[in-house]
């Protein structure tokens, strides 16, 4: 139950207000947030790596109404990508992108907005020697987002699909992407979808996730498994072995701050783990869906706020 009370939490305006002016939220921010500004995503980055991880950079935001936030977004993308080819990092960090946040909601021109800015993204990390990977949100979103990766992936083959077991078409749409070459990024979903188009319950959410996995692995594609589910893992690791992949035919993902000893016993065995890694001021939308997948935090936030 909390978790969809909090999904419809954070389009609250009140709710928002309560949680971003309130001290003891900077605390638990903090876990899943490297900062607000490129200096501090760039000092996780050099963190990260130092520990054998790979990484790729969310720019937090998602609630873009005008085309000037849109192209804000897209000037701090190919900025953050000349530092971190400026700073020998671009090798260990790619950046991952929303639609929305560069302008695919906006009214009339807002498909062909996001694609001329992530096309100005995708120019600048070819620039830098590193990659770029669609995140995927809400189902309303997914065929204009597959469009623009489809335009994207003519002049940026490389160019990442995220996809999530948890609605009804992914398993289709993992079929059309599974093809050679094809960078696919598989998560299980967290954004509450209505029953029509969206499995409700975690089994069946979990076992969509495993027919998505046996294809991604049996196909040329190169699945990027992001989970947090020891399962999945495991299953994904049992694939790659069936299929005779070699660790860097794959790779696993996991959230900024999230099972960091798990990330680091993935390395230790010689497997590809890459941190998801969100910065920006615009984090409320992003720290409220972490705390929708995760009730333990929900605990010590709400321990916090009656301690104030």
């Amino acid at each position: 139950m909390l978790g969809p009370a909090l999904l419809a939490a954070s389009r609250s305006p009140r709710v928002r207000h309560v949680v971003s002016t309130s001290p003891v939220s900077r605390s638990l921010v903090d876990r899943f947030v490297a900062g607000e500004a490129a200096p501090d995503a760039l000092a996780a980055v050099r963190a990260l790596a130092a520990r054998g991880l790979l990484v790729t950079i969310d720019h937090l935001g998602e609630d873009t109404t005008e085309r000037a936030q849109a192209e804000a977004t897209r000037d701090a993308y190919v900025a953050l990508l000349v530092r971190l080819a400026d700073e020998g990092l671009a090798g260990s960090a790619e950046v991952s992108l929303k639609l929305s946040a560069l302008g695919q909601a906006l009214p009339g021109e807002g498909g062909r907005l996001a694609l001329d800015n992530a096309r100005a993204i995708c120019e600048g990390a070819a620039a830098a020697g590193t990659t770029v990977t669609l995140d995927m949100e809400d189902h309303t979103t997914v065929d204009s987002t597959l469009s623009i990766l489809a335009a994207l992936r003519s002049d940026f083959p490389w160019v990442g699909a995220v996809v999530q077991s948890a609605l009804f078409r992914t398993e289709a749409d993992v079929r059309d992407l599974a093809h050679p070459g094809s960078r696919v990024r598989l998560v299980k979903g967290a954004y509450r979808e209505p029953r029509t188009v969206a499995h409700v319950r975690k089994a069946e959410v979990d076992e969509a996730y495993r027919r998505c996995l046996a294809v991604l692995f049996a196909e040329g594609a190169y699945p990027m498994v992001a989970s947090h589910d020891q399962t999945m893992i495991d299953e994904a690791i049992r694939l790659a072995a069936l299929h005779g992949r070699g660790e860097d035919a794959y790779e696993l993902q996991m959230l900024y701050g999230i099972r960091t000893a798990e990330q680091d016993r993935q390395v230790a065995a010689g497997r590809r783990m890459r941190v998801y890694l969100p910065y920006g001021q615009d984090w409320y939308g992003y720290f409220m869906r972490r705390l929708a997948e995760r009730p333990a935090n929900v605990g010590f936030f709400l321990r916090g706020l009656i301690a104030r």
